[in-house]
């Protein structure tokens, strides 16, 4: 976790993120290089080709952006394909059970939301990173009266 505006609380994944950026490098080459030598391909070939490979190198750097930002006023969770913005008070529990792939948010109109910035991947960071995103919760969620 790290901090980028005081304020300001960034959680993301470590080890997906690594993987994945590496993956979309990988694949950009691989794509240039193929697309460049590709035996009896027409233009049309090679830009198809290459489509296909700028394609898949935006899926892996979409998942290398996965986060969920938390500040004064609530969490920012970007997860794969859509990013939500969610108040404190809509926020009930965190839970990371054993067996989740990533953090999930139970939400006060009764739907849940996973939070991919925390990974199971990630093995011990991973528990404190929800631990400390449940702590988070709790700070802005206490009310004078906390039962």
């Amino acid at each position: 976790m790290t901090a980028a505006v005081p304020g300001t609380v960034v959680f993301r994944p470590r080890l997906a993120r690594v993987v994945t950026l590496v993956l979309a490098v990988a694949v950009l080459v691989l794509t240039g290089v193929i697309a460049a030598v590709l035996p009896n391909a027409g233009p049309l070939d090679r830009v198809g080709f290459a489509t296909v490979g700028l394609l898949i190198a935006w899926f892996c750097w979409r998942q290398a952006t996965v986060s969920a930002k938390a500040d004064d006023t609530g969490v920012t969770v970007r997860n794969l394909m859509l990013t939500r913005r969610l108040e404190w008070s809509e926020i009930v529990s965190v839970r990371f059970g054993h067996g989740r792939p990533w953090v999930q948010l139970d939400l006060a109109d009764g739907d849940t939301l996973a939070v991919m910035g925390i990974q199971r991947a990630d093995g011990e960071r991973a528990d404190a990173e929800a631990r400390r995103l449940a702590t988070l919760v709790a700070q802005h969620t206490r009310t004078d009266r906390d039962d």
